[in-house]
């Protein structure tokens, strides 16, 4: 229940981790105009997020915490509250008090949720880190009887909101907490079974709530080729950063007659960085961008460079992208064709990147949801202004994006196949994407069921 211009006044956050990236969750509130609460046991996290101004103000009270979020909810104010604890703490109490919560995710390592990124319900960190050290079969089983108290408010809590009308939507951001909760129910269940998963036995068709690449990004995002793109100035100086931001806004608002809404979206998003303060250390910038905008900010950057206008600038992506990375858990989660287990996508695009000259390629293992459940392709590509770097973005550009957007075409999603339709109908040369020929529905079980009838098989 969002309306239609994206802005979230009024509504409630709640989710834990302030921590590398997570520590991005109290920012993002305020830039959506919610109202967050967010939960940390390393309480150095979060003055450091005070001090960057993504924080507004702590509590190590729930009761303070849901207070100070319903004054400011019901004042449509935006903000950001960091709840000095554990996140299933801040849920028991919303649980037996009735809180509403209109959005809810965990954003803890549960990645390597045996190493420390999760902090078991009942110890501080310093205990937890302690106990770590001292006793990993003690903590393993703390941190697997805390994500079960975890799941069960978090359902508790959802249960409530569809009896009472007030519907509460829990996504998981793929860090591998439904995974981790899957588990621990595996471990804890006689039988073998976890009620955390879809088919109430293994994780192979997902959990009973979608990870938000299943739901939001997948979908609405990486179907159509839009994904984390990003750029450094080497300069390190804030006026290249301010020049590009702003050749990027004017990229993104002509790169297509009609604008589609994730366009406007991030160009807006891109005007407004400066003085969102989003900057922590080097002179970077992250812009959700499609293949076309991608190609057309860095050929604009590069004659930048070239007109001496700013500085080299070093052009990559986050892994979490349309094409580069295969998981399961997260980036091909709404990948629905089987393919989404294989770690193709990822070496195809790493061994086209590396053939088209990219200045920077790596294909390596884990990275956000852990070590074995992914396989990323990454590459970095160095703007000096040449031609011949105008010639790699052309060439190697398309193939990083719209690779990632082939694969999903051939899974049947929609969005991807008219996005692919589209880049054929613009690219008439040597690049092409073959479509999917998708049969009408009926037609298998027509030729099964003729089979039967001539006795060529027995039944299926």
């Amino acid at each position: 229940d969002v309306p239609a211009d994206g802005n979230l006044n009024g509504k409630l956050f709640v989710t834990s981790g302030l921590g590398g990236m997570s520590s991005a969750q109290g920012k993002a509130v305020k830039i959506a105009g919610a109202v967050g609460i967010i939960a940390e046991v390393d309480r150095s996290r979060i003055v450091r997020r005070i001090a960057e101004e993504s924080i507004d103000v702590e509590t190590s009270d729930p009761a303070e915490a849901f207070s100070l979020a319903s004054s400011a909810t019901g004042e449509k104010r935006s903000l950001s509250i960091a709840y000095h604890g554990n996140v299933v703490d801040l849920l028991a109490y919303a649980d037996e008090n009735g809180e509403h919560i209109d959005l809810l995710s965990d954003q803890t390592s549960c990645h390597a949720v045996y190493d420390g990124g999760y902090c078991p319900q009942g110890l501080t960190y310093e205990q937890s880190q302690a106990l770590l050290a001292r006793d990993k079969d003690e903590f393993i089983a703390a941190a697997d009887k805390s994500l079960l108290k975890h799941f069960r408010h978090i359902k508790s809590i959802l249960d409530r909101g569809e009896r009472d009308g007030r519907k509460v939507f829990f996504f998981d951001y793929g860090n591998s907490f439904l995974k981790a909760i899957f588990d621990a129910q595996l471990k804890s269940s006689p039988d073998n079974t976890a009620e955390v998963a879809a088919n109430g036995k293994d994780d192979r068709d997902g959990f009973i709530w979608q990870s938000y690449v299943e739901k939001i990004l997948g979908p609405e995002l990486f179907d159509y080729g839009y994904g984390p793109f990003r750029w450094v100035c080497l300069s390190g100086k804030e006026e290249d950063l301010q020049k590009t931001d702003t050749a990027a806004a004017k990229v993104i608002d002509s790169v297509r007659e009609t604008l589609r809404p994730q366009d406007i979206d991030n160009s807006k998003w891109v005007r407004d960085a400066g003085k969102n303060k989003l900057v922590v250390g080097t002179k970077a910038r992250i812009l959700y961008q499609d293949a076309k905008g991608r190609m057309q900010i860095a050929l604009r950057f590069n004659e930048m460079v070239r007109d001496s206008e700013i500085g080299p600038v070093m052009l990559g992506r986050d892994h979490h992208d349309t094409g580069g990375t295969d998981s399961p858990l997260r980036e091909t989660a709404n990948v629905k064709d089987g393919s989404n287990i294989m770690a193709d996508m990822a070496t195809h695009c790493f061994a086209g990147n590396a053939a088209r000259g990219m200045s920077l390629v790596t294909l390596h293992n884990g990275g956000g949801v852990g070590i074995g459940k992914a396989i990323n392709g990454g590459f970095g590509l160095v703007l000096d202004g040449s031609e011949r770097i105008d010639n790699i973005i052309r060439s190697a550009m398309s193939w990083d994006v719209m690779g990632g957007v082939a694969r999903r075409a051939w899974a049947r999603n929609p969005n991807s196949i008219e996005t692919s339709i589209e880049f054929n109908r613009e690219n008439t040369g040597a690049q092409h994407i073959t479509l999917p020929y998708i049969p009408d529905e009926g037609l298998v079980e027509e030729v099964v069921a003729v089979a039967i009838k001539k006795g060529e098989v027995k039944s299926v």
